[in-house]
Parts: C-alpha cells; sequence; structure tokens
C-alpha cells in the first residue's frame, strides 16, 4: 500500500492516509486518518480552537478513493463535490474513519460516496466526482528525458529515446527503438511505429542549431522508418502536421512543410523543404514533391510521380517527364461526398484549363465569367493557379478515356 501511496496525485503537500482498514477491489475501502495536534493545518485554524478544516476532510476522503481507484495504474483528479454535509467539528486526538464507496461510472468520471466517522459518528459527508485517466507506461528500457512531457495512457516502447522539450498528447503510442527529439508537440491519439525519427535536425546546409519546432496533431500514424523534420529559421521555425494523416513506411518530410488533414502518404513518398499539402491529399507510394511546391486539397498524386510545379486540387496528376493531368480525382470526390452538380461544374473548369485552346490567363477568365459554375469548390481551383510562384501543372495527358471514366 505504501506504492500505491507515493501515486496520490493529491497527495502534495499533505497525505492524508495514514493507513488502509478495510479493501474490497472496485467497490469499497476504509482509510484511517490520525489527527494530531502537530499538524500544520492546525496553526491559526483556529487560534485557542484548533479545527480540521473542512476542505481538508474532502481531500482526505478524495485521497481515499484515489486510492480504491488504484493510482499506480490511474491518474485521479477531484472534479466535483455535490451534498457536502459537516455535522461536527474534527480536532486534535480523533481518529477519522475514511469510507468511500464507488457509484456509477460514465467514461472517464466516477461517482463515489463518501463519509468520515469519528468513534462511529459521522462528522462529514459528500458525493466526491473524479476524473480517471490511464498513466503512461513507459518500458524500463526506454529513455525518457525528465523533462519530457508524455501524456495520460501514452505508452512508450522498449529503447525509445524522447527528448528533453518534446510533448506527447494522451492515449499515444510510441514504437520501439523510436525516436521523437527537439521542440516537438504531438497530439492526442497519435502512434509512432518502431525505428521512426520524429522531430530531429534538418538536412538544411543553412541550419545552425537554432531553435525550431515541429508541431504534430490529433490522431497520425507514422510507420516504421518515416522521418519527419523540424523547420528552419528561414523557413519560418515550424513544420506542422495537422491531424488524422497516415504516413505509410519510408516517407519523408523536410523542414518547414505544412501538412493538413486526413492526408495519406504512401511507402517512399518525399516532401522536399517548404512544400503545403492541403487536406484530403493522397500521394502515392515512390513519389516526390519539390521544395517550395503545393499540392490543393483533394488531389491525388499517381505513384511514383514527380511534381515540380503545384498539382491542382481535385485532379489527379501523374508522371514525372512531366507530371500530367489525367482529370478530376472523380473516385476520391466521390467517397467524400462531392455532389454531381459540384462534379459537374469542377470537370466543366478543368476542360476550360487543360482541352481548350486558351490560354491560362484567358481559361481563369472564362471559368469566372461563367455563371453556370459557380461554386466554392471552382473558386478555390480559381484562386489556387492565380496564387500559384512556381506555376501549375496543367499540360493535359494523352488519354481519352478521362471523359468516359467520369
Amino acid at each position: 500500500m505504501s506504492s500505491a501511496l507515493d501515486h496520490l496525485s493529491h497527495r502534495f503537500p499533505a497525505l492524508l492516509v495514514d493507513s488502509v482498514a478495510e479493501h474490497e477491489p472496485g467497490k469499497r475501502l476504509v482509510a484511517l486518518k490520525n489527527v494530531t495536534v502537530n499538524e500544520e493545518f492546525f496553526q491559526g485554524h483556529f487560534p485557542h480552537k484548533p479545527l480540521m478544516p473542512a476542505v481538508l476532510m474532502i481531500e482526505a476522503l478524495t485521497q481515499a478513493a484515489t486510492l480504491l481507484l488504484n493510482p499506480a495504474a490511474a491518474t485521479v483528479r477531484l472534479r466535483g463535490v455535490n451534498n457536502a454535509k459537516f455535522r461536527k467539528h474534527v480536532i486534535p486526538g480523533d481518529q477519522l474513519r475514511l469510507v468511500v464507496s464507488l457509484g456509477p461510472r460514465r467514461g472517464p468520471l466516477v461517482r463515489a460516496a463518501a463519509h468520515a466517522e469519528v468513534e462511529g459518528q459521522t462528522v462529514m459527508e459528500a458525493e466526491l466526482l473524479l476524473a480517471v485517466a490511464p498513466r503512461a507506461q513507459i518500458d524500463p528500457e526506454a529513455r525518457v528525458h525528465p523533462g519530457a512531457v508524455v501524456g495520460e495512457g501514452t505508452s512508450v516502447g522498449a529503447f525509445a529515446v524522447v527528448g528533453q522539450h518534446v510533448r506527447i498528447g494522451r492515449n499515444c503510442r510510441i514504437g520501439a527503438s523510436s525516436i521523437i527529439d527537439g521542440h516537438t508537440s504531438i497530439g492526442d491519439g497519435t502512434e509512432v511505429f518502431p525505428y521512426a525519427s520524429v522531430g530531429l535536425a534538418p538536412q538544411d546546409l543553412k541550419y545552425k542549431g537554432e531553435e525550431t519546432r515541429l508541431e504534430v496533431g490529433a490522431r497520425n500514424v507514422f510507420r516504421e522508418f518515416v522521418t519527419i523534420h523540424r523547420g528552419t529559421a528561414g523557413g519560418g521555425g515550424v513544420t506542422r502536421i495537422g491531424d488524422g494523416n497516415l504516413f505509410m513506411n519510408y516517407v519523408h518530410v523536410a523542414h518547414d512543410c505544412h501538412v493538413g488533414n486526413q492526408t495519406i502518404f504512401g511507402p517512399h513518398a518525399t516532401l522536399g523543404g517548404h512544400v503545403t499539402i492541403a487536406d484530403f491529399v493522397n500521394v502515392s507510394a515512390g513519389s516526390a514533391v519539390h521544395q517550395f511546391c503545393r499540392v490543393g486539397a483533394h488531389a491525388f498524386i499517381g505513384g511514383y510521380s514527380v511534381i515540380t510545379k503545384d498539382a491542382l486540387p481535385y485532379g489527379r496528376t501523374v508522371g514525372s517527364r512531366p507530371a500530367r493531368v489525367f482529370g478530376l480525382n472523380l473516385i476520391g470526390l466521390k467517397r467524400r461526398g462531392f455532389a454531381d452538380d459540384t462534379l459537374k461544374k469542377l470537370r466543366a473548369a478543368y476542360r476550360y484549363l487543360t482541352q481548350s485552346k486558351l490560354n491560362t490567363t484567358r481559361a481563369l477568365e472564362r471559368i469566372e465569367s461563367d455563371a453556370a459554375l459557380k461554386c466554392p469548390e471552382v473558386d478555390n481551383l480559381v484562386r489556387f493557379i492565380r496564387t500559384a510562384e512556381r506555376g501549375v501543372i496543367l499540360r493535359r495527358s494523352g488519354k481519352k478515356t478521362d471523359d468516359s471514366e467520369e
């Protein structure tokens, strides 16, 4: 029981449980607290009439409830007190008998009926609302710096290394022999598989050790041998990754990249520095995106493609000598619930851009002047092209199957 007492999150600065008299695991616990005149809280409370403060009686019951909920395996915190009643003063020389019984549980919240007795007489009673969260499980062979923050419910595998400035959220899984370093923050529910390398210094000759960051959102998956580098001062200092992304094995994300949400990177996909990947993008296996390029929302990049200009949103871009546009990413757009009317407007806009004899400027003017094409998606397509700094990939595929497929 002494080891359990050591895990009490509420014990600082005072341990208010001396021993456990009765214990029915998961149901009921009776603990004892001997109240002595040497207790610090009696100093000044009150002069000439020492009384145990009511708030500390609640604290003592909370510590007893924490013991019942197994503090070695979970962190327990008090979230509320209901129907508290104080019936008698507690003074030096009394022995408090702390009785706690667990009530209904809803998710992480547990209600507990609690009361304190002195010589068989109830001196106070209350209903406690407690929040229970699993503790981080760190393998003894892992190396986690004391300055690192590892969230509740997170597991760290054997031989994993977590650096001093790392902040890992709740319910993450850090695989064996992986490494997370630098000023790196990782959101809740993220999985880092064995041998992944996250947050290390960028491969940039201009980098001189300045403090830069990697910010990773929630529910991401980094498979084996993925490498994610933090930013550089010249690129804004931050590599940023959103939520719900999948990075398959051997994916590389270089410094100062910005990746959106719900993206998928196939094995060996590579992003050069300063690349921007919008939401719902799929970059297939072996493909590479040149530094400073953008890939628009809902785009599909085919396998082993080389992207040296911005890749259009909503489209399929495939190839390397050079990459070409193969129409809309129709399957992906339908899977994500795009309406047929929106797909027709996007298809018409793509025809202006890739099949008409108009140059890009005239094609954009024609799209903007065509009232039948007005919708947020077409507006986004036009805006994407107008803001391109490296140009956009508009070379049409030579195949004649695009329209029939759509």
